[in-house]
């Protein structure tokens, strides 16, 4: 059976997209390009393609020498990503992830805001390990004991994001009422969630809304999603996740769309406040 080729990374996918459209604001054809490296045409496809790495210092090269980009920003932020996405990620560490959760963490570190919506889930991104560990059982229905443990650890470790410094992730989650009725086989997880929820919305980059049982329709019914932002001049992408992983959507009219119904269920949640009183008293009733 043939080896399935990889799915290049977010990362890469990007740099690729950017090279392709400065080479096409220069006026440069693909053998033009690539003569001007000393290369052939199907090395720079594959560059553009993300079928193939660059280094960091042919990325200026061809920027500021062939395609006359003048944005010293612009260069730096694409010679910083040619030399990310040659680099193993942090999570190495904790065996095969997949490809579409490896461009989630790689996403984590490049992003500066996070807005999430679940009906049913609390974000990864706030999950305790208890919490966490009921969850990925539930949930990681192919995955071995080990293999589970191991999602749990990952899971922790990725929200060292919220504490980055000096710029830690601004997350905004859109939590489902019913996400914090759960009943699990262990109970003290989801009180242990439910604390720790309320503490982590009192943090100033942490925003916390509760939807109610009793709204109403919404765009959320939907489904869940999480759009994404990062500094200039990435766009704004939105993940979708399921069982077998997660899919990203790009495109300014598709992320619009999303971006839309994120403030349409803004406005149908609950204040932080009013959010904080709900899952204080879910808490309460959890005790009693």
């Amino acid at each position: 059976m043939p080896n399935q080729r990889a799915r290049p990374t977010l990362r890469r996918r990007r740099l690729g997209e950017q090279l392709e459209a400065r080479r096409a604001a220069a006026n440069l054809s693909l053998e033009a390009a690539a003569a001007l490296m000393g290369w052939d045409k199907f090395k720079l496809s594959k560059i553009e393609n993300a079928r193939q790495h660059i280094a960091a210092r042919d990325v200026e090269l061809l920027l500021s020498h062939h395609y006359g980009v003048e944005d010293a920003q612009f260069i730096n932020s694409m010679t910083a990503l040619a030399r990310d996405t040659g680099k193993r990620g942090w999570w190495a560490g904790f065996g095969a992830v997949g490809d579409s959760y490896e461009d989630l963490l790689s996403v984590d570190d490049d992003a500066s805001d996070m807005r999430f919506y679940s009906s049913d889930l609390v974000p990864g991104l706030l999950q305790r390990g208890p919490y966490a560990g009921q969850v990925i059982n539930s949930t990681a229905i192919n995955r071995s004991a080990e293999d589970k443990e191991g999602f749990v650890r990952l899971r922790l470790a990725r929200q060292s994001v919220l504490e980055r410094s000096p710029n830690p992730l601004r997350l905004w989650a859109v939590i489902g009422e019913a996400a914090l009725r759960h009943t699990f086989p262990d109970p003290d997880a989801m009180r242990d969630q439910l604390a720790y929820l309320l503490e982590a919305s009192t943090r100033t980059n942490i925003t916390v809304q509760v939807m109610p049982l009793l709204n109403g329709a919404h765009p959320g019914i939907a489904g869940m999603f999480n759009i994404i932002s990062f500094p200039s001049p990435w766009p704004t992408v939105v993940n979708l996740e399921n069982l077998r992983g997660g899919t990203f959507v790009e495109g300014t009219q598709d992320v619009a769309i999303f971006e839309d119904a994120f403030s349409q269920i803004v406005a149908n949640a609950l204040s932080p406040d009013e959010s904080r009183d709900t899952i204080k008293m879910i808490l309460k009733e959890q005790h009693a």
